[in-house]
């Protein structure tokens, strides 16, 4: 059996996808590096208007079996990702657990997100935020069949209610899959921050226009494996997500 990564890759017009394509190659890459499988979603399972496709990749392991896949373990990672081509296997540093990285970035974000979800959905208005992690790149295995299940069970239980809460939030699964798992108990290994450098513009990372004071560089290079290019601000030279994602991919592979 082999580690599989998988990716959702489904365009839904609005431009987001642009840049996928060197996301997917940069894993192609990791995959032919450590003998891994690549699977991209690339068909909606049910429509997003009932739920959102960061919801959908959560079919990863059922889909996997019903293409008679044999896994491992499956990392699910964003699309809007790039993996340097010298990222050692971090499928070694799991420890057999559920494992992801800690969410370093918008903690105003993230504290009126917990209040928002925990409230209505857990009866809690506190999240222990060290323990708190990222949703763009998770770390499941087989033993995570039936707390999967669970998740997808609990989500159709709460759909009407998760959906309302969606629309005026403009929000995730984030908030909600660190709830439930801490209500299951569920062991978990947090890997290194390396393996999901994110928030880049917030740490300085991102160079948008002439008055910054570091120059205009690919700084983060230096600072992780894989480089997550979520919550990039509008600004006057027009960087989204789009520019560096690709700008990433050229220097380190072309």
């Amino acid at each position: 059996m082999k580690n599989v990564v998988f990716i959702p890759n489904i365009d839904l017009g609005n431009g987001r996808n642009k840049s996928y394509e060197y996301s997917i190659n940069s894993w192609k890459q990791f995959c032919d590096n450590h003998d891994c499988e690549l699977f991209l979603l690339e068909e909606l399972v049910t429509q997003v208007e009932y739920m959102p496709i960061v919801w959908q990749r959560y079919f990863a392991i059922d889909l996997l079996e019903h293409n008679n896949i044999q896994y491992e373990q499956v990392l699910i990672a964003d699309a809007d990702t790039i993996v340097h081509p010298d990222c050692p296997n971090l499928f070694e540093e799991t420890n057999g657990l559920y494992s992801a990285v800690m969410n370093d970035g918008d903690y105003e974000w993230v504290n009126k997100s917990i209040s928002q979800y925990g409230v209505k959905f857990f009866n809690k208005d506190k999240f222990n935020t060290w323990r708190y992690v990222n949703g763009g790149l998770q770390i499941f295995n087989e033993s995570h069949k039936d707390y999967i299940k669970g998740l997808l069970d609990w989500y159709d239980e709460n759909k009407k209610d998760l959906l309302n809460v969606f629309g005026k939030w403009n929000s995730c699964d984030q908030t909600c899959i660190n709830f439930y798992r801490d209500s299951q108990n569920l062991p978990m290994t947090i890997l290194p921050a390396c393996y999901n450098l994110q928030d880049l513009s917030r740490k300085n990372l991102l160079y948008f226009h002439e008055s910054q004071w570091w120059s205009d560089e690919l700084h983060f290079l230096k600072n992780g494996w894989i480089y997550h290019f979520n919550a990039i601000p509008q600004n006057p030279m027009g960087r989204d997500a789009n520019y560096w994602i690709e700008r990433t991919y050229r220097e380190l592979y072309v």
